[in-house]
Order: C-alpha cells, then sequence, then structure tokens
C-alpha cells in the first residue's frame, strides 16, 4: 500500500485512523492516542449550532488545536446553514480537516435527522454537504454506514455525489443504521464504495486487532481502517494494528504504566476533580479489564471518589513488573 494517505493538501502518514466516538475520544484520550502516532484521531462529534453559539461542552469536545495534530473535528447537524457555520467555525478554532457524521444511529441524533438519519434523504444530504465545503477551505470528509436499513443500501449512491462535490474522503462502517452494533460488520459491503469513487475510502467496524484490520482491507480494498472500541483500555492495541500493516512503531513507545496514570491524571485537570473522576470511569474500568485486574479491587476503584485514590491503584494494577 502506499506510505501516506493525501486528504486535501493534508499527508497522513498512518493508514491506522481512530474513530470518533462521543464520550470517549475526548481531548485527554487523543494526546493518549497520539503518543502512538496513528494517522489521525477524529474528535467526538460536535453540532455546529452548539459550537458557533460558544457552548462550554462543545468548545471543550472539539479542542485540541495546538496539541494535536492533525485535528479533526467531527460536525453533526441537519441544517445547512449551521453546518456551514460551523465547519467555518472550526477552522478559526484551528482544525486541519472537517469531518461530517452521516453514521452515528443513536436514537437522540437520529430523531433530529442528523448522523445515519441523513442517508434517507439523499438530496438534503448533498444540501449539507455543499455547503459545508463552500464555508471552509479546510478539507472535508464524509463518514457514513452502508445504509439506513437493509432495503435502503444507498451508501455507493451518497459516496459519488458526495465526491463529486468536493467531498476528500470517505470512512464506511460496515453496518445499517438499523443493526446499530449487532451483529458482524460486512466488509465486503464496503468494497461497492472503493470501486464507485476515486478518492481514499476507510473501511470501519469490528476492527479491533491486526487480524481483523488485515482482513478488513483485504475484503473491501479500501485505502485505510479506522478503529474505535478496540482502543478503550487498550490504547497501546494501534501498535499492533500498526505493525499488522507494515508500519514502524513510534520512536519512544511509552510503558502502560505511564500511558494509564498519564490519561488519569490528565481527565482530572481537563475537567476538574468532581466531574472528572466520573467522566474517567470508563476508561478505568477498560484499563482495570485489560489487566486483569479482580473483582474486587475493580469494584472499589470504579466507586472511588477519590482522584488520587484511583491513580495510585492503576499504578498498582499496572505496576512496571508487568509485561507490556
Amino acid at each position: 500500500m502506499p506510505a501516506a494517505l493525501s486528504i486535501g493538501k493534508v499527508e497522513i502518514a498512518s493508514r491506522v485512523l481512530v474513530a470518533p466516538m462521543s464520550g470517549v475520544t475526548d481531548l485527554p484520550f487523543r494526546r493518549v492516542l497520539q503518543r502512538y502516532d496513528p494517522g489521525y484521531v477524529v474528535s467526538e462529534m460536535v453540532a455546529g449550532k452548539e459550537l458557533v453559539e460558544g457552548n462550554a461542552d462543545t468548545e471543550l469536545r472539539a479542542s485540541g488545536a495546538g496539541d494535536i495534530e492533525p485535528l479533526v473535528i467531527q460536525l453533526v447537524g441537519n441544517d445547512p446553514d449551521w453546518m456551514a457555520a460551523g465547519a467555518a467555525h472550526a477552522e478559526t478554532l484551528g482544525a486541519a480537516i472537517i469531518d461530517i457524521n452521516m453514521g452515528c444511529p443513536a436514537r437522540k441524533v437520529t430523531t433530529g435527522l442528523s448522523g445515519s438519519a441523513l442517508m434517507r434523504d439523499l438530496d438534503h444530504a448533498c444540501l449539507l454537504i455543499k455547503r459545508t465545503i463552500a464555508a471552509t477551505d479546510l478539507p472535508v470528509t464524509l463518514k457514513m454506514r452502508l445504509g439506513w436499513d437493509d432495503t435502503l443500501l444507498n451508501a455507493p449512491e451518497l459516496a459519488k455525489r458526495a465526491e463529486d462535490l468536493g467531498i476528500t474522503l470517505i470512512t464506511v462502517h460496515g453496518r445499517t443504521r438499523c443493526q446499530f452494533y449487532e451483529g458482524q460488520a460486512d466488509w465486503h459491503a464496503v468494497k461497492a464504495v472503493v470501486d464507485t469513487v476515486k478518492i481514499p475510502v476507510v473501511v470501519n467496524g469490528d476492527i479491533l486487532d491486526a487480524k481483523s484490520a488485515s482482513t478488513a482491507l483485504q475484503h473491501s480494498s479500501a485505502d485505510a481502517v479506522m478503529i474505535g472500541r478496540g482502543l478503550v483500555g487498550r490504547p497501546w492495541n494501534l501498535l499492533e494494528l500498526k505493525s499488522g500493516l507494515g508500519e514502524a512503531a513510534p520512536a519512544d513507545v511509552p510503558e502502560p504504566i505511564d500511558v494509564v496514570t498519564d490519561h488519569y491524571t490528565d481527565i482530572i485537570a481537563h475537567y476538574g476533580e468532581r466531574r472528572g473522576v466520573r467522566v474517567a470511569r470508563k476508561h478505568v474500568q477498560g484499563y482495570l479489564k485489560s489487566a486483569g485486574a479482580d473483582a474486587d479491587r475493580t469494584r472499589y476503584l470504579m466507586r472511588c471518589t477519590e482522584w488520587e485514590d484511583v491513580r495510585e491503584g492503576l499504578a498498582a494494577v499496572y505496576g512496571r513488573d508487568r509485561a507490556a
């Protein structure tokens, strides 16, 4: 495979990309993941309207300028005006790439006719794409699913129309919206998109390790892979995926104990102690599971409200005598 992806004028050195995950790919976790040199890590999705209006939590989700390279901000919404305004505002925040969300299956998103619901109305989806691209000089990418359900598998049509409008890269999750995350992702079906467009296509869904990444690329003929849930509690899994695709590891690979404790400390600094302890629990649970922590220790650390105690507990689990 070629050594790099070109997304507009942005060169992406790795073929392993990290998916946007609400409540997960916040700035502290993106900092952790960046230590393993993925191609890029997409922000949590942010609503264009809320970003422009200066909603504090939305701005926090889009943060990372000067710290995350390249900064990829994913926008979600249904109103072309607000999506356009959001893209322009994201550019002022230091984004290098804008990603449009047409893949989120969550009911709170699709009931507002956003996310994967846009695949039920391709004319409106394309108007939204057109307006977003026109509002910024940055490359704009698109993330979608195979379609709304098995009766509306229109990813190739949307991909072609998006390419004609100026989209520079497309990521396809190999499920329909109505599947949510059930069943096995259909990597073969992503090939229909690859065969339809000339721009890079990224395959996503059920990519958890080097074997699944290699198989997904083989079945889809995609240009790159995107991993998401498989990194929660195991961010160093990026090393396996990169190695499996023939990519070199970073020059300075951190020890898991340093990754875990630094990540936890960064969460507390980012959100403050009270909120940070709560926000961190999904990552704490993942780290404890990966380390094989016993049930009593897990229960204690998941309920603990003193952040120093949790950090010390994680350090004990990931003692320096543990294998990486």
